[in-house]
């Protein structure tokens, strides 16, 4: 089943297992929820265009280094010169690669991109192949293609497959969120991530979009 069939209408509120246990697990994370009885994950993916395991790719490359505002500006712009809508790989591989320049990707993520489309054209991805593998299979499959790393990669488990268990220790805006939401002097280093992320196994996809929305929703 693809992912866009997979996609509810309305993004639906947060697992109540998933919270209980986060609530309890953790004292801060536990406020961040209490502040937020109707949360719901994912529906910043309402504002977006349904989106298979390519276009969540092309989303993700997108928003290497650039700000939400910033990659959703890109992907407007490339679904404006794809007739309102996200191309599939082999559209993507038939336009001039000028086409991803004057959307907003620099060469090297068109170049990305266009290893991308080969992929999946030539079958070695599919949302099928990509939805049974494991979390570390995925990363593993999806860091082969130059230009695709672990930030990356991890973001398509979050996004394109809703895994529940996903952290993103590389996102410089989380380790920002984190400092500021624990009371950090500093951003937090790897290994003080590590320790604070267990605390939310197995639900750490959750704690993110928490700590998100405790970001940009202008709550504490």
């Amino acid at each position: 089943m693809s992912v866009e069939a997979r996609q509810p209408k309305r993004a639906p509120l947060a697992d109540r297992k998933a919270r209980e246990f986060l609530r309890k697990a953790d004292p801060v994370m536990g406020g961040l929820i209490d502040a937020r009885p109707e949360f719901r994950p994912r529906a910043w993916l309402d504002e977006l265009p349904p989106l298979d395991a390519f276009a969540t790719l092309v989303f993700q490359v997108a928003g290497q280094q650039l700000s939400v505002a910033s990659t959703r500006a890109i992907i407007s712009h490339l679904q404006e010169r794809f007739g309102g809508h996200m191309p599939s790989p082999a559209e993507l591989l038939a336009a001039d690669p000028q086409v991803l320049r004057d959307s907003g990707f620099s060469a090297r993520k068109g170049q990305t991109l266009r290893a991308l489309a080969e992929r999946f054209v030539d079958g070695g991805l599919s949302d099928e192949a990509l939805s049974r593998m494991t979390d570390e299979e995925v990363e593993a499959t999806l860091t082969e293609v130059p230009g695709i790393g672990p930030w990356t990669a991890r973001g398509f488990l979050l996004v394109a497959l809703d895994r529940p268990d996903v952290f993103l220790s590389g996102d410089l805006a989380l380790r920002r969120t984190i400092q500021r939401a624990y009371g950090f002097d500093h951003l937090p280093t790897e290994e003080e991530l590590g320790q604070l992320s267990d605390r939310w196994r197995p639900y750490r996809s959750l704690a993110v979009s928490y700590l998100f929305a405790s970001e940009y929703d202008g709550q504490s």
